[in-house]
């Protein structure tokens, strides 16, 4: 995972990021255009997961915060008032030590911070908390993922509980970090009226919420089981429809946009 490189002139030790890959333009994950980098390494199992190759911490693409944001800046003119970079994975609370170095050095440059995180390795002890808290004041937005606002289903869907999940969202709210929310609609699974109910009512009890999003689930990334042999946990599942999709952004108060 996160690995020491050579010391930088000022003494302080550099970290290398386990890196799994970076996308030059990205449109839907923050505001404006962004460079996206992901990291490896997840907690959660979710069961419709896209990205099963991130769970890992192991990665041959070890890079150093400045690799990473001086290929990032090759792109800057493309960015405009609203973007720069978004940090994704897995999970890249997973390796906040390197992506607090991270967002240090893009401040340093400038660029505009996103974090896109499931938000599982919260919490409210220390040293994790204080790291967290020092990250938060250099970003700029928060891609919050809600996979089910119902603990005993999202242990089901996850691996995991979503207690430590909610704290953190009202963290946020406490501390005026804007953020987005993001549910990822699974048809029998996620895309119950009942509980997109009761998760409007906890987005409706945040101050710093900027947008809510859902994300249709696909099957896109059913060809990376097989290729890593594990078994596929929603084999029988289809993409939600355009009426089911409309409907769950009608329960969260999600307006429609027209082209």
């Amino acid at each position: 995972m996160e690995k020491d490189a050579a010391d930088a002139p000022s003494g302080e030790k550099k970290l290398l990021g386990a890196v799994h890959s970076v996308e030059s333009f990205g449109s839907v994950d923050g505001p404006g255009t962004r460079f996206l980098i992901f990291l490896k390494g997840c907690a959660m199992r979710c069961r419709y997961c896209h990205n099963p190759d991130t769970w890992d911490y192991h990665s041959e693409d070890m890079r150093s915060a400045d690799s990473l944001l001086d290929q990032a800046e090759r792109y800057r003119e493309y960015w405009g008032e609203d973007g720069g970079i978004t940090v994704s994975g897995g999970d890249p609370l997973i390796q906040i030590d390197f992506v607090l170095q991270l967002f240090e050095e893009a401040k340093r440059r400038g660029i505009n911070t996103c974090l896109d995180t499931s938000a599982q390795p919260f919490t409210r002890k220390k040293p994790f908390f204080g790291k967290f808290t020092k990250l938060m004041k250099l970003t700029d937005t928060v891609l919050l993922d809600i996979k089910e606002i119902d603990s005993r289903k999202h242990r089901w869907l996850t691996g995991w509980g979503n207690e430590n999940i909610l704290d953190c969202a009202r963290y946020l709210s406490e501390t005026g970090v804007p953020v987005w929310i993001r549910h990822v609609l699974v048809p029998g699974v996620t895309d119950r009226d009942e509980e997109l109910r009761s998760l409007k009512s906890f987005i409706d009890s945040l101050h710093n919420v900027k947008k809510v999003e859902i994300l249709p689930y696909h099957t896109l990334g059913v060809y990376k089981y097989e290729k890593l042999g594990i078994p596929y946990r929603l084999p029988t599942v289809n993409p939600p429809t355009e009426q089911e999709i409309s409907h769950a952004k009608e329960i969260l108060g999600i307006q429609e946009t027209k082209n």
